[in-house]
């Protein structure tokens, strides 16, 4: 009984919280000494901290039992935008928001350790773990559109204030960046709750519909809606970035703030 409950423990191993805690201070020192770096140390700064972050998810994830929450959830959709970025940097090497991808990472590292979800000895289907990946696939993906959305509207804005140089990427390519990774989110949002329902199903249960079921179906209708006024109405700008940041919002409340809510709040694994 006594091994039994330690491999319970709601601590994550040494080890890990070694990796974690070095993880978590690279991200911290690369956003503080960014500008300090040229372009192409910061580069290579970050990947190699993308390769320690990468260990300690496969650490968290591999560990006997594997746990997840609502953490290591936002630790990994980090990891996949840092993983986007780093691809579209070697085609757009204008793309210039390390110091605030290395920030998110310190934070995402942190709140992994402090909350490193509810352990999982057995899972209840095989099919179970294609259900989160594709869930946080969709994550990862709608994330790396809200960041381009984001560096659409400090163009944007620089604009205006005429403030633009050779570095500037163009707003015309920031926004179909945008809608390829929010078409590419909806296609995988889809799949998650297809995969849902049909997990639910194979368990001979009905369909729940709890608060991460109803965030998730409001955030398909948002960004369902936002593509559907983007191929009808041409919507683009303040419009079509608002309406993504509230379907983010929707989906970020769907899983990530459902546990959130369980395991720091009520302090139910559940």
């Amino acid at each position: 009984m006594a091994g039994g409950s330690a491999s319970l423990s709601p601590f994550p191993m040494p080890h890990l919280t070694a990796l974690s805690l070095s993880t978590a201070l690279a991200y911290a020192l690369l956003a503080y000494a960014y500008q300090r770096l040229s372009p192409v140390a910061s580069r290579r700064a970050l990947l190699c901290v993308w390769v320690l972050h990468l260990l300690a998810l496969l650490q968290g994830l591999f560990a006997e039992p594997p746990r997840f929450g609502f953490g290591p959830a936002l630790s990994v959709t980090v990891w996949l935008v840092l993983t986007v970025y780093a691809l579209e940097s070697q085609l757009y090497p204008q793309l210039r928001v390390r110091w605030g991808l290395a920030g998110l990472g310190t934070v995402a590292m942190l709140l992994a350790m402090a909350f490193p979800g509810q352990p999982y000895p057995g899972l209840r289907s095989p099919w179970l773990p294609l259900h989160w990946a594709l869930g946080i696939a969709c994550y990862g993906l709608i994330a790396a559109a809200v960041v381009h959305a984001w560096l659409m509207q400090r163009t944007e804005k620089a604009m205006r204030q005429g403030q633009t140089d050779d570095t500037t990427m163009p707003l015309l390519t920031l926004e179909r960046l945008t809608f390829r990774f929010v078409t590419a989110g909806f296609v995988l949002l889809t799949a998650t709750l297809l995969a849902g329902g049909w997990f639910s199903e194979s368990l001979n249960e009905r369909w729940v519909w709890n608060h991460k079921t109803i965030f998730s179906v409001l955030s398909w209708l948002t960004v369902g809606i936002l593509l559907l006024g983007r191929w009808r109405l041409g919507w683009r700008g303040r419009t079509a970035i608002r309406t993504l940041y509230l379907g983010a919002g929707f989906l970020l409340l769907g899983y990530v703030g459902s546990r959130f809510v369980l395991e720091v709040i009520l302090h139910r694994g559940g």
